[in-house]
């Protein structure tokens, strides 16, 4: 029987470009080289999370319950996840964002996003939520959890429309912020881990997707015999 202890950012777009690589990552331990994303990018949501933290959610998106952004960048991981029809198991590990506490109890969980979000990204990205929220929900023993209910989920996405320079040399990015609500789905949620201990549990890697990249250079590295 085997554990697999998977990362909630590798649902948003690893799982979704090559489940193959998501396959090799997990399975034979085998990464593509450097993350998903360039770091300006998580620089810019962490500018982003330091302006926002302590504000009241009335200042942030309107749409949201009475409260305030409290904290961030937590660690969560969950006990492991006995799948129907699967002997091995899964544990979910990873770092929210960042946390609002309501003044009703309850919380909310936000990630920040430096991008245009669309249909197709904001059901990727409800992935990564689910899983922090499962983390939370169902904490390994002596992992985060809150002392009441999650009933939020959230991005708050930052799209740059426009770059410029000030007299003194200062650069700046400037555009919209904009909230996206994400239902709550658990059972949602564990339907796709099914689908993912479906890739896990095959005893050779799934074939690559056509378009990637990372496959094609292993495979024509293979036959090059580099």
């Amino acid at each position: 029987m085997a554990h697999y202890r998977l990362t909630p950012s590798d649902f948003a777009f690893l799982w979704e470009e090559c489940q193959r690589c998501f396959y090799l990552k997990h399975v034979r331990r085998f990464s593509r080289p450097g993350g998903p994303f360039p770091r300006i990018f998580g620089a810019i949501d962490g500018q982003m999370r330091n302006y926002y933290m302590n504000r009241r959610t009335e200042e942030i998106a309107p749409a949201l319950p009475p409260g305030r952004l409290s904290f961030g960048e937590k660690w969560v991981e969950s006990r492991p996840i006995h799948l129907p029809g699967y002997d091995d198991t899964i544990s979910l590990r990873g770092r929210f964002d960042a946390a609002i506490t309501f003044d009703d109890g309850s919380y909310g969980v936000i990630d920040f996003k430096t991008s245009d979000i669309t249909r197709t990204s904001l059901r990727l990205y409800a992935r990564q939520l689910h899983a922090y929220l499962y983390a939370l929900e169902h904490p390994a023993p002596g992992k985060l959890s809150f002392d009441g209910p999650v009933t939020v989920l959230g991005l708050l996405a930052f799209t740059p429309v426009n770059f410029s320079i000030d007299a003194a040399g200062q650069a700046a990015l400037t555009g919209g912020v904009k909230y996206h609500a994400i239902p709550r789905d658990p059972e949602g949620f564990l339907g796709f881990l099914e689908q993912i201990a479906g890739v896990l549990t095959l005893a050779e890697p799934p074939d690559p997707a056509e378009n990637c990249v990372w496959c094609q250079y292993r495979d024509e590295s293979r036959a090059s015999g580099l």
